[in-house]
């Protein structure tokens, strides 16, 4: 799908982005963060700070406005820092600042103080704007001291002296402005920093002995059992995202890291925890996230206003007709019924839009992509216009999934509306399901995938494709390679978040002018409805001694592992990284090849051309394709044999020997 998207001709309709850039630089949102917030145009002149950048310098907002972003550095950098300024802006990106640099702000009464900044370019009709996110480390490089110091000491100290050293750590961490939380294995709290006790409101007596789940919501009973029982098989949880109770009631959305406390023999005997109250930048996100709906909603409403126009002329032209039959008295029940199906069309399509526009809660439900789908498409037909075809393929009876459902709308309208823009000319979208159980082998070899069941929506489009540099840029907020006042760059980054917090995995395959696809794993639900869940098994196929197989695939790292799994089942496997070199070597090998197995799309020859000339050369030779495109998508942009099998990317060791199997039966 497209290049997030490629920066496309005119025929699509423009997005509304000054009401996206109106919500990111008004107050209201710019107030919401925490963190001091400077825009700057280009040449480094302040447009726009927000309250927390007047107490963080203690200048007044007029002081700032129209002035150089120099104003806040220090002297002796400010050379430096136009310098590096005219560097950023050739080349604008999002960008974290401060990790491994000494960065420094200046005050207006000309004190300095640590600093880390994050940069977010924003481009608008008439030019590009940075928002820079400023926050003071000042006590968190205090702390880092401390600590190293302490830890250097503990070095140097004798076994008497560990008791002062402790009083010391403890006293850093009761600084710590995030909460530090100790617990044993049954959830009962051991240690309450100062932290904790200004998130949540509890005072160390009020909690030090009672069970943690006191700081649950009602509705996640099982959280914490979940949580401790994977501290004790050794797990550490990383910046696990879930919401928590205040004292007075409040709800946090907070940000918490776990790790085992284990005894010096080793044993786990609790778990410490570090959580941060996220709840501002949460609400953040969600302006950002309800921005983006609406750019979506924008690029709807043409087509849905088609729609409603055909609605009404139908109603129109029945009550017409049913005047005249009330006239000759005449059976009017064709009309009325033709009226009433018009209507409940035109109350399907308004749900579907007010579902996805909503601001509420994530409510998680199982859902069947299959009929899902088939509502959806009320709204991505529209859409996508009259030279585009949806095409719809399920592979599976099935496919059960739990997630939100407007936010699952949210992700194939998204998906949809990038196809639309790679597709300026018209084309086809397709929408494939698929149930596949994936092993532990494949999952070690494409991390951070889990080994288990998923339901596989794949997106593919017949576009203009994307290059490897922007593929691995797509996911990036605000990254786009529209024209300026084209787009935001945030739908494939929600399609992203969104999959993620489902537990869920997306891939991407694309190269210029062969289209994309988008593979999205979600954890399958079928056991949640009553269906017995079974563990994927691995069906026992003959070893292939003595079979060669010539591999040609232009990715050497997926070579390599393919040749690995091919020779573990006893195949001689001759690699080749391109077309030429596999003829070269089908002429050199002085044996028998049995399959030819090489990818679809390669640079040079493609896969197809590829088996043509072999297979005319050595006609016992059988040809196989592998492709990360499905093979709706291939069907429909390759001239590929039908009978020539196809094996989907990424696949199982598994699928990879079944398929070998039944073309060498």
């Amino acid at each position: 799908m497209p290049k997030k998207s490629v920066a496309r001709v005119a025929s699509a309709p423009p997005p509304p982005t000054p009401a996206i850039a109106e919500v990111l630089l008004s107050s209201q949102f710019l107030e919401s963060i925490p963190d001091a917030i400077v825009a700057v145009q280009h040449d480094g002149t302040i447009v726009r700070v927000n309250s927390q950048t007047e107490a963080l310098f203690g200048y007044r907002s007029g002081e700032l406005l129209g002035k150089k972003i120099e104003i806040l550095v220090p002297e002796r950098f400010r050379p430096q820092h136009k310098s590096h300024r005219a560097s950023y802006a050739e080349s604008p990106k999002i960008r974290r600042m401060g990790a491994g640099l000494d960065l420094k702000g200046r005050r207006r009464d000309g004190s300095e103080f640590d600093i880390e900044i994050s940069l977010s370019p924003l481009s608008l009709a008439d030019g590009t704007i940075v928002l820079s996110a400023i926050r003071d480390i000042s006590d968190r490089k205090r702390i880092e001291g401390e600590l190293r110091r302490a830890h250097e000491e503990l070095a140097r100290r004798t076994t008497q002296e560990i008791g002062e050293y402790r009083a010391r750590l403890a006293a850093i961490i009761d600084s710590s402005e995030d909460a530090i939380i100790g617990k044993n294995l049954d959830g009962t709290v051991t240690a309450w920093n100062r932290g904790a006790e200004r998130i949540y409101g509890y005072a160390p007596d009020e909690i030090v002995g009672r069970n943690i789940s006191l700081l649950t919501p009602k509705d996640r009973p099982d959280e914490i059992p979940q949580i401790l029982k994977r501290i004790r098989r050794g797990e550490h949880l990383e910046h696990y995202e879930t919401v928590r109770v205040t004292k007075d009631g409040r709800r946090l959305d907070v940000s918490i890291s776990i790790s085992p406390i284990r005894e010096p023999g080793g044993q786990i005997v609790g778990a410490s925890a570090i959580a941060r109250d996220v709840t501002a930048q949460k609400r953040a996100e969600e302006h950002l996230r309800q921005g983006q709906k609406m750019e979506a909603v924008g690029r709807l409403a043409g087509g849905l206003a088609h729609d409603f126009n055909n609605i009404l002329g139908i109603i129109t032209a029945c009550t017409e007709l049913l005047r005249t039959q009330a006239a000759s008295g005449g059976d009017p029940s064709e009309y009325t019924a033709n009226i009433r199906k018009a209507v409940e069309r035109g109350a399907s399509l308004t749900r579907q839009l007010l579902a996805f526009t909503r601001k509420s809660t994530i409510q998680p439900q199982l859902i069947d992509l299959n009929a899902r789908l088939k509502d959806v498409t009320k709204l991505i037909r529209p859409l996508m216009g009259d030279d585009v075809e949806v095409i719809i393929n399920p592979r599976c009876s099935s496919a059960v999934i739990e997630i939100d459902p407007g936010q699952f709308d949210q992700v194939v309208l998204n998906l949809a509306v990038n196809s639309r823009d790679a597709m300026p000319k018209g084309g086809k979208f397709i929408l494939e399901t698929a149930l596949v159980d994936l092993d532990a082998n494949f999952a070690e070899q494409h991390g951070p995938m889990n080994a288990g069941s998923y339901v596989l929506l794949a997106a593919s489009d017949t576009g203009t494709g994307m290059d490897s540099a922007t593929v691995s840029r797509i996911f990036e907020p605000f990254f786009t390679t529209k024209e300026v006042g084209k787009g935001t760059g945030l739908g494939l980054a929600t399609v992203y978040a969104i999959v993620q917090q489902g537990g869920g995995y997306v891939w991407v395959y694309s190269e210029p002018g062969s289209g994309t696809t988008f593979k999205i794993y979600l954890p399958s639900a079928e056991n949640k409805i009553g269906k017995k869940a079974t563990s994927p098994t691995e069906v026992t196929l003959p070893r292939r001694e003595g079979t060669t197989i010539l591999l040609v695939e232009d990715d050497e790292i997926m070579l390599g592992l393919t040749k690995q799994l091919l020779e573990a089942n006893g195949y001689l496997v001759l690699g080749a990284s391109d077309g030429k070199s596999a003829i070269e070597i089908m002429h050199s090998h002085p044996g028998r090849v049995d399959v030819l197995l090489t990818d679809v799309v390669m640079r040079g020859m493609s896969g197809p051309e590829l088996a043509t000339q072999i297979v005319a050369a050595h006609p016992k030779v059988k040809p196989v394709f592998m492709s990360g495109y499905t093979g709706e998508l291939i069907a429909q942009q390759r001239n590929i044999k039908q009978d020539v099998p196809l094996l989907e990317k990424p696949f199982t060791r598994a699928a990879l020997w079944k398929i070998l199997d039944e073309v060498l039966s």
